[in-house]
């Protein structure tokens, strides 16, 4: 057996497992000194523990007993609203179940970057959660090994996943367009929107919902403008907005785009809601405390993030079958930043 490209020591025990040709259970057994398995298989195992120099650890031991009571989330972001509210989420339920979290940022949406990560991820044991809102957590998501267990947080699925994808969601479609009708509801002639990336399609559900709101109104559908994440997309796209007397009503993808809209409008000397109403997304814990206070759609992310770990704690546990779902129903939060048209 010839294995290179490990100093001695530091191969995983997935190594061993390929070397031997075997399953990483396997090994695990082969450790932990189950009977179950073949003299042959053993001694191939062996043989390619003593050439790479592998360690025992806990992990293997984790293996070697078929279960680990960790779960590593992978997500490319740390800070923005949405991504940390799940990850604190994932940890307030992990710990009542008596699971360590470790979290794996991916730093870049480089394919050889996400593997190295989810292969990171994947030898610490126990399962996965990936946040998939981005090119680099949808790729990691599909770069996972198969039989690793796995759940993704996604964006609104286009369509209704088959029952073997343990996804969680948001239904942001919906959320858009209840959005949307409310702000048409007041009198506005049309909706302007100021949107966020999509990660998985040419646009995002969120941009979706506004769309069919604004359709099903006979409403003019003015073109998105494309926001970015950060308040500083949202400054630009509200000044262009601010110059066109016309616009009387935005829905931002986000809430801080949102307040770099409601910063470009105080600029321009559009009043709001005097003359421009604003209404945001996810009812972040600044949004309620901006001047004027921001109308938003509020999404519970902690709950998703909890609603992610209990799938996959079925699945480690083996007491739950995996099935899609969406998670958390849009709720509109109606403040000061929105009310009718100036007359």
């Amino acid at each position: 057996m010839n294995v290179t490209g490990h100093t001695r020591g530091s191969a995983s025990i997935r190594d061993v497992a390929a070397a031997a040709g075997v399953s990483y259970q396997t090994v695990s057994r082969v450790i932990n000194g189950h009977a179950s398995v073949k003299q042959s298989t053993r001694e191939r195992v062996l043989a390619a523990i003593d050439e790479l120099g592998f360690r025992r650890n806990a992990t293997a031991l984790a293996l070697a007993r078929g279960r680990s009571r960790a779960v590593t989330v992978l997500t490319a972001n740390t800070t923005h609203y949405g991504y940390a509210s799940i990850l604190q989420g994932v940890e307030e339920a992990a710990r009542a179940a008596g699971y360590s979290v470790g979290v794996g940022v991916l730093e870049s949406a480089d394919e050889a970057a996400v593997t190295v990560e989810v292969q990171r991820a994947a030898d610490a044991g126990g399962g996965l959660i990936v946040i998939a809102y981005d090119p680099a957590g949808v790729r990691a998501l599909e770069a996972v090994p198969a039989g690793l267990p796995v759940v993704g947080v996604v964006e609104t699925p286009a369509s209704d996943p088959t029952g073997d994808r343990p996804w969680v969601w948001t239904d942001d479609r919906k959320a858009a367009y209840e959005m949307t009708r409310h702000l048409l509801s007041l009198g506005h002639e049309t909706v302007h929107y100021v949107a966020i990336p999509s990660s998985t399609r040419r646009t995002s559900a969120r941009t979706d919902g506004w769309r069919q709101a604004v359709q099903e109104a006979g409403a003019p559908e003015p073109p998105p403008l494309q926001g970015g994440w950060g308040p500083a997309g949202g400054h630009a796209a509200g000044l262009e907005l601010a110059r066109d007397p016309s616009v009387t009503a935005v829905l931002c993808g986000n809430d801080d785009l949102a307040l770099g809209v409601l910063r470009a409008l105080h600029e321009a000397g559009r009043p709001v809601p005097g003359e421009v109403s604003v209404a945001g997304f996810d009812d972040a814990p600044h949004s309620a405390y901006l001047t004027p206070s921001l109308t938003t759609v509020r999404l519970d992310f902690t709950g998703l993030g909890r609603a992610a770990f209990a799938l996959l704690h079925g699945v480690l546990e083996e007491s739950a079958p995996v099935a899609p779902r969406p998670v958390s129903v849009p709720e509109l939060v109606v403040r000061e930043s929105s009310g009718r048209p100036p007359a």
